[in-house]
């Protein structure tokens, strides 16, 4: 879903910094390769994601939803050198993959990656964050900002990707449609705590970015 004219995004998208070599290979790889390849989070979002980073310099990330590693290397390339950055994802044949582009990359010894579900990960990974990225079923995205909250240092970044969810969350809601209620409550959930101050970007699928006051 395009938020400008598509004239217009192809402008944003030329004149932004340009796809770095390896996030092209895996973004042609995972398009030959993988289902669902639109879930990737392509060139312009991955620059937005690498500049955030880079304004925070997290020493330690943390990213719900991995899926081939493209969103984590953007992410990585603002950490600390010597942070650590732990990716989820339930997917355990993507396991592999991604690991062959971390290792390709110069974060490879950095990158930490949990299989399984975020909810039972999260609370046993003894740290606290300076950066967040929830890319992850959105049904469980109120779940994940309950259990992250607490484990983000003030000051800390949370990132929430898809929270326009292709203009759903204007739409008159279905009642089978579990999805957009979720995000529907979960814009609302980051507008009306007090923990943190929350700006909505009307890019690609809507981009969140939440910061932690105190």
């Amino acid at each position: 879903m395009h938020f400008i004219p598509e004239e217009l995004d192809d402008y944003v998208v030329a004149h932004s910094e340009s796809e770095p070599e390896l996030l092209q290979q895996l973004n042609r790889e995972t398009y030959q390769k993988i289902l669902q390849p639109r879930m990737l989070s392509g060139h312009y979002q991955g620059r937005v994601l690498s500049m955030i980073s880079k304004l925070v310099n997290p020493k330690t990330i943390l990213e719900i939803g991995t899926y081939t590693g493209y969103s984590a290397l953007c992410l990585a390339e603002g950490m600390q050198q010597n942070g650590t950055l732990h990716t989820i994802d339930v997917n355990e044949e993507l396991y592999d993959f991604q690991r062959a582009y971390f290792n390709k990359s110069g974060y490879g010894n950095q990158i930490v990656q949990h299989l399984g579900n975020a909810l039972d990960i999260i609370p046993e990974i003894n740290t606290a964050f300076d950066l967040i990225f929830i890319d992850a079923d959105k049904t469980n995205y109120p779940n994940y900002f309950n259990v992250i909250i607490d484990k983000l240092n003030p000051g800390g970044i949370i990132l929430s990707d898809n929270v326009l969810w292709s203009g759903k969350i204007i739409e008159d809601l279905k009642s089978d449609d579990s999805d957009t209620r979720a995000l529907l409550e979960y814009n609302k959930m980051l507008k009306e705590d007090h923990r943190i101050e929350t700006v909505i970007l009307p890019i690609r699928d809507g981009l969140t970015i939440s910061r932690k006051i105190g």
